[in-house]
């Protein structure tokens, strides 16, 4: 059977049906796989059958992995899958995996491992969808930007709410700091697509003030969260998403009243991002050497 690509919306998103991901994959399959996420920038498989290395085995067929996280814990004996798991936090905000290291992972596997009777879909959005729709004078003014990005930032949370638990969780993902510079517009290296490069550890432009940085992040994040550009997947069991971490972002929906949700992360080695002018992104503080290799 050739493989099938369905559509799933205008502006990303497509159903991968005739291909055994738990198996060994040609060079012809991973070719149409990889040609598929370039276009959809995220790809759903059904009725998979894999555990942990047939995850970590699949993933591997789009270059070398991370670890699981820089700071979180791994699953038990797998050093490269991270629990994405509602007992240990839930990560309801718009963001792009990681974006805090120099080279965020290129692409992100979850995996259904439990899920909850009702709601917790994840949300992914098309980052080059939002780029198209910005007005000439706006994307001319987003070409020029570069925004640190970091995993020690102001959660916005009341302190009643914080408790030892909460506590706990923040000091292990903030145990080593991280503070990145990449570009607002990153160029895709496979199709030469700009997308905006933002997200919720995108904390403050380089040269303007935290409000005056506020106020532009939150106007091009308009457009990343228009609800047309957004594949909102409901999980069944048995599931793969793989998406393109490089011109997406996502969001984990806290709709589910508490009940048990537990996904697999497995996440593909990225390469330094680049801008419109050709220039890197650069780093400021914290070295990620030990959660990822740099891709060519």
């Amino acid at each position: 059977m050739s493989i099938e690509i369905r559509k799933v919306t205008a502006n990303i998103g497509a159903q991968v049906l005739g291909v055994d991901i738990a198996k060994p994959l040609d060079e012809e399959q991973v070719a149409a796989v990889r040609e598929a996420l370039n276009v959809h920038k995220a790809l759903v498989f059904d009725d998979v059958r894999l555990d942990d290395e047939g995850q970590e085995a699949f993933a591997r067929h789009f270059g070398d992995l991370t670890t699981a996280h820089p700071t979180v814990p791994a699953v038990d004996g797998a050093p490269n899958v991270l629990p994405v798991d509602s007992e240990r936090g839930r990560a309801n905000h718009w963001h792009t995996d990681v974006t805090f290291v120099l080279n965020p992972p290129q692409a992100s596997t979850l995996r259904s491992l439990t899920v909850p009777p009702y709601g917790g879909e994840t949300l992914i959005t098309s980052s080059a969808a939002a780029y198209r729709q910005l007005p000439e004078p706006l994307r001319a003014l987003a070409d020029t930007l570069w925004a640190e990005h970091t995993n020690d930032y102001d959660y916005a949370v009341p302190d009643e709410e914080i408790d030892a638990e909460k506590a706990a969780q923040r000091a292990q993902f903030t145990s080593i700091k991280f503070r990145t510079v990449h570009p607002v517009v990153r160029v895709h290296p496979l199709t030469g697509e700009r997308g905006l490069f933002i997200g919720g550890f995108a904390q403050r432009i380089v040269g303007l003030s935290k409000d005056e940085s506020r106020r532009i992040l939150d106007l091009l994040q308009a457009y990343v969260t228009r609800p047309e550009n957004i594949l909102r997947h409901r999980w069944s069991p048995n599931q793969l998403v793989l998406f393109d971490n490089r011109i997406t972002q996502h969001y984990a929906v806290d709709n589910y009243d508490g009940a048990p949700r537990r996904l697999n992360r497995v996440t593909v080695a990225g390469d330094v991002p680049v801008g419109i002018e050709g220039k890197e992104s650069y780093s400021i503080e914290g070295d990620a050497s030990h959660y990822t290799s740099v891709a060519a």
